[in-house]
Order: structure tokens, then C-alpha cells, then sequence
């Protein structure tokens, strides 16, 4: 059995020795927590910063201290993040924040645990940031913190150009041929080329570029959003709106609660023009080498019907997805098939399909969106289950999010909330609230799924949605309809056995059954995201990287919006709220790179 990476338990009132810990001034507790750990950092008193933790308590650092993304379990490990960074870094300026929505509040989680978060304003050398303080009561009146965030939200020489530092210049006619010139780099080479041109690659070139970073997107794909609107018809977004907006330009409030990636492709489009975002489509890399030395990049592109341009740039920065090459399973005697099959990524509608049979290889979100497609066109469908599946509601997912993620919250302070928590807490906290959702809201459509032999989990370590998504990008169904289908016997599953081999007529099982098709289609995933930076920038500074997709040994990202084990080479990958809130991290680092800031070889803990 595989150890656990994180065997914390929650620091229950029970666990504590406390009984209620609710007739208290939450003002009061933080003012005087943080009064002390103020002290205790101008004194440069580590012995007493670290006292005013739990034993077991965490600190989380967003590039704040490490100029990476850290999380330190424990006093001891505490007490070693403050001894390497805090006098490198600085730590001034801690203010209590008490506007609403960032006043301190007691929170009662469970019935047998409460904890009184609060937030702080900070100042480091080099930026401002923002701290988030979840403090646990002690029988003896005291409040320690569980856990703390330190998250850099600016430079303090390098502004985002937002707001007051907008551009404040009237423009009289040469506004066109300035962005031709910008677009088309007529006077200098970019710092940074951004390899695709999806919500990861726009909004992380928006950040670079308001805050003063020269920036350039390409993609192979004719338009801006192809990457959305390429994909299958019936796709539309799993989870809701509030959680999904882009940065600088919201979705405006017509929007519906569940994008359509057709839509979503078109908005992503006029995003880049609006914020008038460099971008090479219908463009491709056709080779890379890296100068050691002058620690820069020579890329050389074909612009299609354009030409060919060599650039040298300092940073390379892959969006292309957080998965790799489309993954199909070796099945032997495909070519006796007289149907035809087809990979998720190839699959656009079963319009072609009505009447006919159909099986889909897969059961997590592709899939399930694929069989009701061949559902809704009135085709004989049957999934075919490899392997148990988590299945979510879509209303529970969006009543998980809507604590923070609604009209009239904040994105940017929904974002630093929904950050705050390691992953070790997070999954503890899932890990109760998971089970309680499959017992309530969910529970008729899981025994229904059960009824029809469709076998589901409750995800890695029973922690939920979100330990699939961190962990593996994948193996879950948010259900958005397709879960009834099952159940009513609209869609058919075969489980329970492993796929032999083709046939004539479809598929041929190890149990000796047979499943005819017309149309097969693979939603079997995809492979490493590194797969597209290998064909790029080659094997020896592929055989550098380290992970990219998945949580490292501390919970964090392995390897995206940080150091991936190359400089001038970095991932910027996730949904839309994670590129959203991340894409700010990856833009300060790079930022600070380039006005010398930030040396890599001196951040050691």
C-alpha cells in the first residue's frame, strides 16, 4: 500500500481540547495574533514566529518569500523557510485588512471544528502581498495559527498598468498602424513567446504585457480560440461562470451560468484584440537552440503564408494544454474493422451517426458529453467503463464554489481565498464534504448509476473532484444531464470486462461478448503535457524537466506557473480560474528576472 503523502488529521475542537469557542471578538484575536507576529518578525525572532503556530501547522508561500510555490509543514520546517528567506525578502508593513468580506471571521467549518480566519496586507523588498490567517483555538484561552498564506500580488517598481496607470495619451489616427507595427514586431524581438493561444496562453501574455513584459502568442490553428472551437460540437463548460471569468475583461452579466466552448472560442478571440495582445496565428515552431550563456532563446517560426521569422527571446512559455498527445489504447485487429474509429480530440458530432450503433471507450467528462451526443441524435449508445468513475453533480460543484464565487464577491479576493489552504488541508476538508454530497444532494443519481452496474468513487483518498483534477487532470464526470441517460437505459454501460480485440463489427470483450458499432469512439485521455515542449525544444532540455501535471511531495504544482528545471522555460497550464490567478505568479517571476530581481542560484531553503 502507498504511504500517504499527507497523514494529517483536521485540529478538531475535540483533537484540541476545546468545547465552544464562539463567544469571542474575532477583531480582537486577530489584531492581537498578528500584533505578535509582527513583533516577533522585526525582531527577527524565528524561535517566536514559529510559537505561534500549531506544531503541525503550515505555512504556504506563492513567490512571496521563495519566489516559488511552497508549502512548509511543522515548526522545524517553518523555522527554516523564515531563517533562509525572511531577511533576504524583508517582511514590513503587516496591516490587519477589516474591509468586508477580509474582516476576521470565526467560521464553523464542521460541528466539531472552527477555526477564525483573517487577512493581512504586507510588504516585502521588492512587492506587496496579501496573508490569509486560519487560527485554532487552545483550552487555555490562546489562538494558534493552523495554517498562513503569503501570496505576492505586485511589484513595487512594476505596477500592472490598470486603472490610474492606464495609457492617459489621446490617440489621433495613428492607433491602427502602432498595433500593426506592435503585432507584426516591426522595431524588437519579444522577451517572452507564449506557445498557444487558448485562456492559458492569452491571459498569462496579458499579464506579461501590463506589466511591461514584451510578449508574443502563437498558434498553429487558424484563430484565436480554435483550441475551443475545434473541439466537439456539444462541448460546454462543467462548471459555472463565476468560477470561469478571465482577467482585466469579465464576462458581462448576460452570460449563461454554463459556457459553450463555441462561445467561449469566439470571446477568447475578441479578448486578444481588446487587449491588444501580439499574436502569430496559423504559425508554428520550427526550430529552438538555447544560449547558456546569454540565457536566451533562438526560435525560428513559419508563419504559414507569411514567411519565416527568427526571433530571440529570453522565455518560452508552453500553453498548450495540460495534457499531451491524445492517448488511444493498442487494441489488436483494428484493421478488420469495418466501422470507423476515432480519438475524443477528432470526434465533432453525431449528426453523421443518427440511427446508427455507437460505442464510446471512457467514462469521465468527454465521454459522457460524446454518449449523450450520440443520444440526443437518437444513435444506440454504450459506454464501455475501464475503471470506477467519479460522478459530481453540477449543482453541487457550482454550491461548493458559490461561498466565493458569485455576484457581487470579488474575483481577485475569491481567487486568494480559494489558494489559501495547502493541499494537505484541502483534501482533509474534502474528505468530509465529498461523502456528505454523495449522501444528499447526490445520492438518487448515485444508486441510480449503481442500479445499472455503472461503478463510481469518491476520488483519490475519498478527497473528491478536485484530488482528480490536481492529481491527474482528469477521471471525473461533473454531470451536466448525461448521468439520467444512464440511468433510464438511454445509454448503455458494459463494465466488468477487459477489451480483447476488434471484430468486423465492433468489439470483442475477455468475458466473450461482443458489442457491434458503427463508430468507436477512444475518450481515453492524453498523454504528458511535456509531449509538445519535446517536439519543440528536443530531447536534451526535455530530459531537464521535471513533472508538469500533478502535485508535487509539498502539494504544490509540480511544475506549472514555476521552475520546471530549465530557465527561460515555463508551463502555464490549468482551467480558467487557475490560469486566471496563476498567470499573475508566472508574469512576476519572469518579471523579476528580467530587471534582475530574481536569481534563481540565491533562493536556497
Amino acid at each position: 500500500m502507498a504511504t500517504d503523502p499527507f497523514p494529517q488529521h483536521l485540529p478538531t475542537l475535540d483533537r484540541l481540547g476545546v468545547f465552544d469557542p464562539s463567544n469571542v471578538s474575532s477583531s480582537e484575536i486577530a489584531a492581537e495574533w498578528l500584533n505578535a507576529f509582527s513583533a516577533a518578525i522585526t525582531q527577527s525572532d524565528t524561535a517566536a514566529i514559529v510559537d505561534l503556530f500549531l506544531e503541525d501547522g503550515f505555512w504556504k508561500d506563492v513567490i512571496a518569500l521563495t519566489w516559488d510555490l511552497r508549502t512548509f509543514r511543522g515548526r522545524n520546517d517553518i523555522k527554516k523557510l523564515l531563517d533562509a528567506r525572511l531577511a533576504a525578502t524583508g517582511l514590513y508593513e503587516l496591516c490587519l485588512l477589516q474591509e468586508p468580506l477580509t474582516e476576521p471571521v470565526l467560521q464553523n467549518v464542521f460541528p466539531d471544528f472552527a477555526w477564525l480566519r483573517f487577512c493581512f496586507g504586507f510588504t516585502t523588498k521588492h512587492g506587496k502581498g496579501t496573508g490569509v490567517v486560519y487560527l485554532v483555538p487552545l483550552p487555555d484561552s490562546k489562538w494558534k495559527a493552523y495554517t498562513l498564506l503569503t501570496c505576492l500580488d505586485s511589484l513595487i517598481n512594476f505596477p500592472q498598468k490598470l486603472g490610474n496607470l492606464r495609457n492617459k495619451e489621446a490617440d489621433h489616427g495613428s492607433w491602427e498602424e502602432k498595433r500593426r507595427q506592435e503585432t507584426e514586431l516591426a522595431n524588437n524581438d519579444p522577451t517572452v513567446i507564449v506557445i498557444g493561444a487558448g485562456h492559458s496562453g492569452l491571459e498569462t501574455a496579458a499579464r506579461l504585457k501590463y506589466i511591461g513584459v514584451p510578449t508574443l502568442v502563437i498558434d498553429k490553428k487558424p484563430r484565436v480560440g480554435d483550441s475551443w472551437r475545434d473541439r466537439y460540437k456539444a462541448l460546454c463548460l462543467h462548471d459555472p461562470t463565476y468560477y470561469n471569468q478571465t482577467l482585466y475583461l469579465n464576462f458581462p452579466p448576460t452570460w449563461p451560468l454554463y459556457t459553450p466552448a463555441a462561445k467561449l472560442a469566439d470571446w477568447l478571440e475578441g479578448y486578444a484584440r481588446f487587449l491588444e495582445l501580439d499574436v502569430w496565428t496559423a504559425s508554428t515552431i520550427t526550430k529552438t537552440s538555447w544560449n547558456d550563456s546569454t540565457k536566451a532563446w533562438t526560435v525560428e517560426i513559419s508563419r504559414g503564408g507569411k514567411g519565416t521569422r527568427v526571433l530571440t527571446v529570453k522565455h518560452l512559455v508552453f500553453a498548450t494544454g495540460s495534457g499531451g498527445r491524445p492517448i488511444v489504447p493498442d487494441i489488436p485487429g483494428k484493421a478488420s474493422f469495418k466501422g470507423s474509429t476515432m480519438h475524443s480530440s477528432e470526434f465533432k458530432s453525431a449528426a453523421n451517426h443518427v440511427g446508427k450503433k455507437a460505442i464510446v471507450v471512457g467514462c469521465c467528462n468527454s465521454a459522457h458529453d460524446i454518449a449523450q451526443d450520440f443520444c440526443s441524435h437518437g444513435a444506440d449508445i454504450t459506454m464501455y467503463q475501464r475503471s470506477s468513475t467519479l460522478v459530481i453533480s453540477a449543482e453541487s460543484v457550482a454550491a461548493m464554489l458559490g461561498a466565493i464565487y458569485k455576484d457581487g464577491f470579488p474575483i481577485e479576493l475569491a481567487d486568494t481565498y480559494n489558494t489559501s489552504l495547502p493541499w494537505a488541508v484541502g483534501r482533509l476538508l474534502h474528505q468530509r464534504i465529498t461523502p456528505a454530497v454523495a449522501e444528499t444532494a447526490d445520492k438518487e443519481i448515485l444508486d441510480g448509476l449503481a442500479k445499472v452496474g455503472f461503478k463510481t468513487n469518491l476520488g483519490i483518498d475519498g478527497a473528491g473532484v478536485m484530488s482528480l483534477y490536481l492529481e491527474r487532470g482528469g477521471g471525473y464526470y461533473i454531470d451536466t444531464g448525461a448521468s439520467k441517460s444512464i440511468i433510464d437505459g438511454d445509454i448503455k454501460i458494459k463494465s466488468g470486462s477487459t477489451i480483447e480485440s476488434f471484430t468486423e463489427n465492433g468489439l470483442r470483450f475477455a468475458d466473450g461478448t461482443e458489442l457491434q458499432a458503427d463508430v468507436i469512439v477512444f475518450a481515453t485521455g492524453y498523454g504528458d503535457p511535456r509531449d509538445f515542449m519535446r517536439d519543440v525544444c528536443g530531447d536534451e532540455v526535455a530530459s531537464k524537466i521535471t513533472r508538469v501535471w500533478g502535485l508535487d511531495e509539498e502539494g504544490q504544482s509540480a511544475g506549472a506557473w514555476r521552475y520546471c528545471g530549465h530557465d527561460g522555460l515555463w508551463f502555464a497550464n490549468g482551467n480558467l480560474a487557475l490560469s486566471r490567478f496563476h498567470s499573475l505568479h508566472l508574469a512576476l517571476q519572469i518579471k523579476a528576472i528580467e530587471e534582475g530581481i530574481l536569481n534563481k542560484a540565491d533562493v536556497v531553503i
